[in-house]
């Protein structure tokens, strides 16, 4: 059975086999071997487990419809409804002893059950105090002081908190989840021009596959038909077409938009692009934020004083309260666990960071940790470089400058056939404006003086293709200050004689401004180092109004320099968009690499990856950071506050067990909704 999938411009599946596979987080995880363990020991699935899901056994409410859910809940609560109305109003003479007895059990048991069952199996794991067994000896407490009506409404309000729960970590891990769908199961084989269905884990390296118009792309390859136009969406977060040419990368996850497309295959399935993304924001869940890490611990030590200290409450009034009643006390202790239960901060803190996360990869921005959303709350100063990140990093040709002795035409044929050697951006530029290469033209001991530019000997004479500094290394004289002229220069020098230059611009990226301005609209300090010359980085800096802008700065001047920010207690951020850059990303707080689907190594070395080579990405994944880590300290003061009021108030006898279960649904209830608040933001 074929497996294909269709898809409109915006990247939406319209139309699909009944047979279609959906990967769950859990079976992405195996599938891209996303079986590591933290540092601690525990394994990530277990990790993710855990802070996702508060411990909460959500596994299975992934598959279920929202009726599924709740279904145990309206049975257990229009059994509790009928027995309070039997109770109160109508007062049958049946309704009594093991019958009411019998009906209450009846109402408890299908919210009541798994939870037990929980607290048993935590037991048997050795997490002896967890909200399970908080909630089993209040509820089977109210039981034993025979308060059925309340020991069966605190397991109810719990159940749908619970569900609630359920519904907001689902619909946070919406937008992750949509990445895990993003490669077809199957794609169309071509074998001696013959089509055919395959399994695209099976598909070959160098093998040609079909792409009709609508379906998206499973391989990373070459495009090797003329021309065609692709969404892009499940890659960068823009669903603007993009046209490729004959020889173009091509990235699965990519949509063909307008004709059928044929691609040669260049990377094994489980290596592409997109799943290495995919295997990034899966780790990205199990690393956890410090704010999360000490919930997590904190619950381990708060559990077990909130039941110590319900005994205490039970014990000390037996030794100093004249009129002692024990059912009195035990029904105070039991409140008391009631409202001390954590699951408020137990999930609302995770779903906090699990939707930032979210909300980060819809837009096309990729967080390794939720710690990192921690880190970059904080930036003070975003250090950036300035090719390829706030310039396009595309070079052209503006002026050739030769002297009139020299002829322009034979020296540019020459020039370009040297340059033809290198890969260097600035050889594409001089490629692109000299145009065919002159194979009559011999080149002889051909060498690259690193940091400088080019030698050869060219008709038995040496030519020189590089910066001025160059020029000084062979002592060649020239007539003209290199740092009066703002763009690249490219010096040529032929037998021995200063021939003239080539000047050469990157264009600012259309987003560039809207950036820095976003960056001080946000508080934060920018500074830009660039291994181009200082007067073309001043005037890049001038432009944008950038006022720590250095040039002519070698990798290890770019780290003295993120170094003396760090010195003066700065939390810094490094952009770039390359592996060049990776002693600065190490060294930096957080490490923001662009146009990361250019680069493997820059996947490897980053701490966040944008998608695109959109530097308004930056303050946009710094503004998510914030509003995150503003939702977290949120729940944190609010389930803090509310539980410690309500909590002195049991103790004291003032609030019932009624007033505990609502002010502890309600403010998990609350902090669940606040949580996801982010998933609905504009960035």
């Amino acid at each position: 059975m074929e497996h294909k999938h269709i898809y409109d411009q915006d990247g939406k599946q319209i139309c699909c086999n009944q047979e279609e596979k959906i990967y769950t987080n859990a079976e992405a995880k195996k599938l891209l071997k996303n079986e590591h363990s933290d540092d601690d020991g525990h394994d990530h699935e277990h990790a993710e487990e855990h802070s996702e899901d508060a411990k909460h056994d959500h596994s299975s409410g992934e598959n279920q419809s929202t009726f599924q859910l709740f279904l145990p809940a309206i049975i257990s609560f229009s059994l509790l409804i009928i027995a309070i109305s039997l109770d109160n109003y109508f007062k049958p003479e049946w309704f009594t002893g093991w019958v009411r007895i019998v009906w209450y059990a009846s109402a408890y048991m299908p919210v009541g059950f798994p939870v037990l069952k929980e607290a048993i199996e935590s037991i048997g794991k050795g997490e002896i105090f967890s909200e399970f067994l908080l909630m089993s000896i209040a509820t089977i407490g109210a039981f034993t002081i025979k308060e059925y009506p309340e020991g069966v409404a605190v397991m109810l309000f719990y159940a749908i908190g619970e569900i609630f729960q359920t519904l907001a970590v689902r619909r946070a891990k919406g937008n992750i989840k949509a990445l895990l769908d993003q490669r077809p199961d199957e794609v169309t084989l071509l074998e001696n021009n013959q089509p055919k269905s395959v399994k695209a884990e099976t598909v070959g390296l160098n093998s040609i596959i079909q792409l009709k118009s609508g379906e998206k792309l499973a391989l990373d390859g070459e495009l090797i038909s003329d021309s065609a136009s692709f969404n892009t969406a499940a890659l960068t977060g823009e669903s603007k077409p993009d046209t490729k040419a004959k020889g173009d990368v091509v990235l699965a996850g990519m949509i063909n938009l307008n004709t059928v497309a044929l691609v040669k295959v260049t990377t094994a399935y489980t290596d592409s692009k997109l799943s290495k993304i995919l295997e990034m924001v899966q780790n990205a869940t199990a690393q956890k934020a410090p704010t999360e890490l000490f919930i997590r611990k904190f619950a381990k030590i708060y559990t077990p004083i909130v039941v110590l200290l319900a005994m205490l409450i039970i014990a000390i009034p037996y030794l100093v309260v004249s009129d002692y009643v024990f059912k009195d006390w035990l029904y105070r202790a039991l409140v008391f666990l009631v409202i001390s239960c954590p699951c408020a901060l137990v999930i609302s803190i995770p779903l906090g960071y699990f939707g930032g996360i979210g909300a980060a990869s819809k837009n096309g921005i990729l967080f390794k940790g939720s710690n990192f959303l921690d880190i970059i709350a904080n930036i003070q100063n975003v250090v950036m470089d300035k090719t390829g990140t706030m310039t396009e990093g595309v070079f052209k040709v503006q002026e050739v400058v030769f002297k009139p002795e020299f002829s322009k035409d034979e020296i540019l044929q020459m020039v370009n056939v040297l340059e033809s050697k290198s890969t260097h951006p600035v050889a594409t530029a001089i490629h692109q404006f000299v145009g065919n290469i002159d194979t009559s033209i011999e080149l002889n001991e051909v060498e690259e003086i690193s940091g400088h530019g080019l030698k050869a000997i060219v008709k038995g004479k040496e030519l020189l293709v590089g910066n001025f500094k160059l020029m000084d290394k062979f002592s060649i004289k020239y007539d003209i200050d290199p740092t009066t002229i703002v763009f690249t220069l490219i010096a040529v020098a032929y037998d021995k004689q200063f021939v003239g230059y080539l000047t050469i611009a990157d264009s600012i990226k259309e987003d560039s401004q809207i950036t820095i301005d976003k960056l001080k609209a946000l508080g934060v300090k920018t500074t830009m180092l660039s291994g181009d010359k200082s007067n073309v980085v001043k005037f890049v800096a001038d432009k944008l109004g950038i006022i720590n802008a250095f040039g002519d700065l070698l990798p290890e001047d770019k780290v003295n320099k993120v170094k003396a920010l760090k010195d003066k207690n700065e939390t810094v951020a490094f952009v770039g968009d390359g592996v060049n850059d990776a002693p600065v990303v190490a060294l930096s707080n957080v490490g923001i690499a662009m146009g990361g689907l250019g680069s493997d190594a820059t996947i490897e070395t980053a701490d966040v990856v944008i998608q695109d080579d959109r530097p308004s990405k930056i303050p946009m994944a710094i503004n998510i950071g914030k509003q995150t880590k503003r939702i977290v300290w949120q729940n944190i003061t609010l389930a803090f506050v509310v539980k410690a009021i309500v909590l002195i108030l049991g103790a004291g006898g003032l609030a019932t067990m009624w007033e505990a279960v609502f002010a502890d649904v309600g403010v998990a209830l609350l902090a669940i909704l606040n949580a996801v608040r982010i998933q609905n933001m504009k960035f």
